[in-house]
């Protein structure tokens, strides 16, 4: 189940993060509706689906939208259940801390398949950060690299998560290698899942202005949503249920129609403070035991995956077969089969 539990960021900005625990009696974690309320989709739901198949979005499309088919829920999105009353502490609240960082346009739900198999002593804590979730969208930002990695800091001191193994999805990545370099006291342990430290450049953030003004929202229904981004978006190839299912989970209705939970501007700005840059230097300063993980068919490719281990003084290499970039989504066991073994070495006494 996941708990609700509020956070103050960086210039007061509030967050929503979800604690995922194992349900009394129950097999591990169980995975709760998103922020965005769409229910997770079942075993048969995901043997409809079929393998991996993410398209490219654009001619560079690091943090590219994806995944598996959810049901349509017959309400608006709420978002998912919180513990009532105080937020007393947790009775792990003493196992070793992991913090879950989604990547851009993403949110904490969708971290909870793959989690609900790493019930190993460890309190695993996932952040809707700012401008995404159930989170606060500040009209005036900041949506800076600052302020993303601060928001984070708050996060495992407010939580007493620390020293907090960070696991961190493209974006979610980045904010995740700049925190351990900026304050290793407060990280053991990092995992990088498919995000590159090159930078992107100029024309990447273009294409995906023009993305986000080609979308026709409002849309009429989820049904549409699916449609839209599965099959009609101009940068889909070929048909893929499983990219209109991804953008249906991070939708919400409104009285003209389902628009995105997040706004596309604020996502914009975000991307436009970390794709001009190359990140090695700070990818550098990490000191602490490091797991690069790559999707085979994802945005990082294998030789920057081992130029980014190569840098790293504690640095170890995965890579995920079949996977695309949102591996921990579409191949939530193969991913917990990579990751955990690294993370029962760094948190084990």
């Amino acid at each position: 189940m996941a708990r609700r539990l509020d956070v103050t960021g960086a210039d007061g900005v509030r967050l929503a993060a979800w604690e995922y625990t194992a349900e009394p009696g129950g097999p591990g974690i169980v995975p709760q509706p998103g922020p965005g309320g769409v229910p997770r989709p079942g075993p048969e739901t995901a043997r409809r689906l079929g393998p991996d198949a993410v398209p490219r979005l654009g001619p560079d499309t690091a943090g590219r939208p994806g995944g598996r088919p959810v049901p349509r829920p017959a309400r608006a999105p709420q978002a998912p259940h919180a513990a009532p009353g105080p937020q007393a502490p947790h009775a792990h609240a003493s196992a070793p801390g992991v913090l879950l960082l989604h990547g851009l346009m993403g949110h904490a739900g969708h971290w909870a398949r793959a989690v609900r198999r790493l019930t190993g002593g460890h309190r695993i804590v996932a952040l809707d950060q700012r401008g995404h979730g159930a989170s606060e969208k500040p009209a005036g930002g900041p949506f800076t690299r600052e302020a993303y990695v601060a928001d984070a800091a708050a996060v495992v001191e407010q939580l007493g998560l620390g020293p907090v193994t960070l696991v961190g999805h493209s974006m979610g990545a980045l904010t995740a290698w700049q925190l351990a370099a900026e304050r290793p006291d407060l990280v053991r342990a990092l995992v990088i899942c498919d995000m590159r430290a090159s930078a992107l450049g100029a024309a990447s953030q273009r294409a995906w202005q023009d993305w986000f003004r080609g979308w026709p929202a409002p849309f009429p229904s989820l049904e549409a949503v699916h449609r839209w981004f599965g099959d009609e978006d101009p940068w889909v190839e070929v048909p893929n249920p499983a990219r209109g299912a991804f953008f249906a989970e991070v939708m919400a209705e409104h009285p003209d129609g389902w628009r995105p939970v997040f706004d596309p501007e604020q996502m914009l700005t975000s991307r436009e403070t970390w794709v001009h840059d190359a990140h090695w230097d700070s990818l550098a300063q990490v000191r602490c035991p490091t797991l690069v993980v790559r999707g085979l068919d994802g945005e990082l490719g294998r030789a920057e995956a081992q130029e980014m281990v190569r840098v790293l003084p504690h640095g170890a290499y995965a890579e995920i077969p079949d996977a695309g970039h949102l591996l921990h989504y579409t191949h939530p066991e193969a991913w917990s089969e990579a990751v955990e073994p690294f993370l029962n070495g760094v948190l084990t006494p």
